[in-house]
């Protein structure tokens, strides 16, 4: 008799599970079972644990104690590939593809279809058509190398590889990080299809909201311990936030808005090419400007055009420097049509959050202590040296600051956490002072333990008479901490919406070229 016939045998069975690396704990005593046709949402705060549970099932790394068992009988995957022999599989946040190879061969590779010792490649096309279809992505040619896809599309392509007969637990891990709301919408529907077929699915997420939507029971993990499996239904978002955590997290949502206070940076008529259409906008000390619209609106394009780190064809940018400038005494600086570079924008006060940190934030290689002391190293330095002792004394103080989890200042940034990796941003941004902070999509891939610690720390610099720009996909942060919400549109900022006079559809109306929406004042 199978597990589908006997719902009282799970699917997986894990017993007692636990990991150390070089003697630090990551999971201690999880026991946990997962049933056939059900979706099982992990989640927890980033470093809890659930990506290391997750490599475990999946072969990729090997308990330090504990046991599985798959389908009733003992299961000790030896590598990933030896996994998916047992129809155990997973869809990683860090992308597997081949960027030199064609889609079709990504889908395919390990079982590419061969006649008479040759590569069968219209054989090879139509399967890459059926599995292509199975998720919505009727437009895309097999024949295109993967390195032409967009990084959402190359998720789907991750996804699609994965959605093979023969699965019996499939894990997704983060997987609608990257996805438009149409592919999103196409990968739920592929989840109820594995769902129905007697599936285990493990949804690996952040996005509560998500989860609440298409998950039937719910497991918590915090510093590596399960705390928590309970069903779906009914369970609030403030709950499972309270369980991540393990305290309550402040609603923002109907906070009054800041006083204004002295106008920081005046840009006028920046422009870059269609990216960027003459835009003006002003910040001002102790207030929080979002900056919404849907991707492509020229929202991060004018991030990086204030901070120096692309040339504008035209625009003018004036920083008006507080007390506490980088230089610390007041002055103000201006430039037509821009910085030099990133440098200029430092010196003149300006800091910028990257939007992706990985690749543009943080030297990966390097330590806590290097990234922290990167844009202010004249303040650690004596006569043109770096002082080391000095350097690890600032880490150490934003490391407990911050609450970022690392094992000290000399641990490589790329061992951590994505969320303990955004808040060494922005300790950088609080050792080297700066008058104006630029936020591209500052919580993405956060949990929500990291991202209230970043939001008070936002909160912080309000207080200590920062101006904030703060670009965003994600509405609901907009709306939570923002005191007035600008609206990109094709490379024009179309409308400014007050704090109290916006609604999520009038500022959805309004990214989409709606510039009649009601509430918004027109922009300059």
């Amino acid at each position: 008799m199978n597990a589908m016939e006997n719902p009282g045998t799970p699917r997986v069975r894990l017993q007692d599970i636990g990991k150390a690396y070089s003697g630090t704990t990551v999971l201690q005593g999880v026991s946990l079972d997962l049933h056939a046709g059900e979706v099982l949402a992990l989640t927890g705060e980033n470093g809890a644990g659930k990506s290391t549970l997750s490599k475990i099932l999946c072969g990729l790394t090997d308990p330090s104690q504990g046991s599985m068992q798959l389908d009733g009988q003992p299961f000790a995957p030896a590598s990933r590939r030896d996994a998916e022999h047992h129809g155990v599989r997973m869809v990683m946040q860090e992308l597997g593809l081949i960027p030199t190879l064609s889609v079709a061969e990504n889908l395919l590779l390990g079982r590419l279809p061969h006649h008479m010792g040759w590569l069968d490649h219209t054989a090879m096309r139509a399967l890459a058509v059926e599995q292509l279809a199975k998720i919505g992505m009727t437009g895309i040619d097999p024949d295109t190398p993967v390195s032409q896809l967009g990084i959402g599309q190359q998720q789907m392509v991750e996804i699609a590889r994965n959605l093979r007969d023969g699965t019996r637990v499939l894990v997704l891990d983060e997987p609608t990080a990257m996805l438009t709301p149409k592919e999103t919408e196409h990968l739920f529907e592929q989840i109820a299809l594995l769902k129905a077929r007697g599936v285990a699915l493990v949804y690996v997420s952040h996005r509560l909201e998500e989860l609440q939507r298409i998950a039937d029971r719910v497991a918590v993990l915090r510093d590596g311990r399960l705390v928590d499996v309970r069903p779906m239904a009914g369970v609030q978002e403030h709950e499972l936030v309270e369980r991540m955590v393990g305290h309550a997290v402040q609603d923002n949502e109907g906070r009054p808005r800041r006083a204004r206070g002295a106008l920081r940076l005046s840009a006028r008529n920046m422009q870059r090419g269609r990216l960027v259409r003459g835009v003006s906008l002003d910040l001002y000390a102790g207030e929080i400007m979002g900056l919404a619209g849907l991707v492509g609106s020229g929202r991060t394009e004018l991030a990086r055009l204030l901070f120096g780190a692309d040339r504008a064809d035209a625009g003018e940018i004036t920083v008006h420097a507080g007390p506490a400038g980088a230089a610390g005494v007041r002055t103000s600086a201006s430039v037509t049509p821009n910085w030099r570079n990133p440098v200029d924008a430092i010196r003149a006060g300006i800091g910028l959050v990257t939007e992706d940190r990985k690749s543009q934030g943080l030297l990966l290689s390097q330590s806590i202590r290097a990234n922290t002391t990167l844009a202010g190293m004249r303040k650690v330095a004596r006569a043109g040296w770096l002082q080391r002792a000095q350097e690890s004394a600032v880490a150490q103080h934003f490391i407990e600051r911050l609450r970022i989890r690392s094992r000290g200042p000399e641990q490589a940034v790329s061992t951590l956490s994505g969320g303990n990796q955004q808040k060494v941003v922005f300790a950088r941004w609080l050792h080297q002072p700066c008058d104006v902070l630029l936020l591209d999509e500052p919580t993405r891939g956060v949990d929500v333990g990291a991202r209230a610690d970043i939001y008070h720390e936002v909160d912080r610099m309000c207080d200590d008479g920062k101006a904030v720009l703060m670009v965003s996909s994600d509405l609901r942060e907009l709306m939570a901490m923002c005191d007035r919400i600008g609206v990109m549109h094709n490379g024009q900022l179309v409308a400014v919406f007050e704090r109290g006079q916006w609604t999520d559809q009038q500022l959805l109306a309004a990214a989409f070229g709606n510039t009649g929406t009601a509430g918004a004042t027109q922009a300059a």
